[in-house]
């Protein structure tokens, strides 16, 4: 509060990251164009996806700064997004061995091994029905580029690099060891069943991943190039 404080009272563009609670949102406008907004705000995907609820189950494997909170907090999140409270969908990767979270919940590190899930846990918000596709694609590719003035990326449009994801909607699947392909090699979501399977990637128009079902498949003779900016 105090930071938006500051900003608002010197005009200064300010971020906030990691949105936990209901009651930051009222920190943040809902009612102008991102484009016009000099104050903005995120929530990553664990804290719009687990609860305080899950700690019995799951300990500190989902120990995490900031802290999963109540569900309350969550479902408050969440209702962010579709008011526009909250403008970007972030991800946070924290590759910590299994063995470091198996540790007592105050010895063990924070941070959750999600590279690979994020989109997927997101989907899954659509087939309950609490976020629209294409509000989805807005918090998660349109409103990053425009908030980060990044060049020619987030949307589909000539001339602007090809970053595009496939999915069958309807292709349930759920996650073991088989199919984590991150170093770390474990996730939370170990054994939860997904309704939705990513079938390709494209990265900078390069096809770097497919899955046909049965096998997924890497295409790494490519690697990525640097963002760049339109920063004012």
């Amino acid at each position: 509060s105090k930071a938006v404080e500051l900003a608002r009272k010197h005009n200064t563009r300010l971020h906030i990251l990691h949105l936990t609670t209901e009651d930051e949102l009222a920190l943040f406008d809902h009612d102008k164009p991102l484009e016009e907004k000099r104050i903005t705000a995120e929530a990553c995907v664990h804290h719009l996806w687990f609860t305080s609820d899950d700690y019995e189950r799951l300990g500190a494997q989902i120990k995490c700064n900031p802290a999963i909170k109540k569900q309350k907090h969550r479902d408050a999140l969440v209702n962010g997004l579709v008011n526009n409270n909250i403008d970007v969908i972030a991800t946070d990767h924290a590759p910590h061995a299994l063995e470091e979270k198996h540790q007592t919940y105050f010895n063990a590190p924070a941070g959750i091994p999600l590279i690979q899930h994020p989109l997927y846990m997101m989907l899954e918000l659509y087939h309950q029905k609490k976020l629209s596709l294409e509000r989805l694609v807005d918090k998660m590719c349109h409103s990053p580029a425009v908030c980060f003035q990044v060049q020619e990326r987030g949307y589909i449009r000539e001339g602007y690099w090809a970053d595009l994801v496939l999915v069958e909607l309807r292709s349930p699947w759920k996650v073991d060891s088989s199919n984590i392909y991150y170093k770390s090699s474990w996730s939370p979501l170990q054994n939860k069943i997904f309704n939705s399977q990513i079938t390709h990637t494209f990265v900078n128009g390069h096809l770097a991943y497919q899955n046909d079902g049965q096998k997924a498949r890497f295409h790494e003779d490519q690697m990525g190039r640097p963002l760049t900016f339109d920063a004012q």
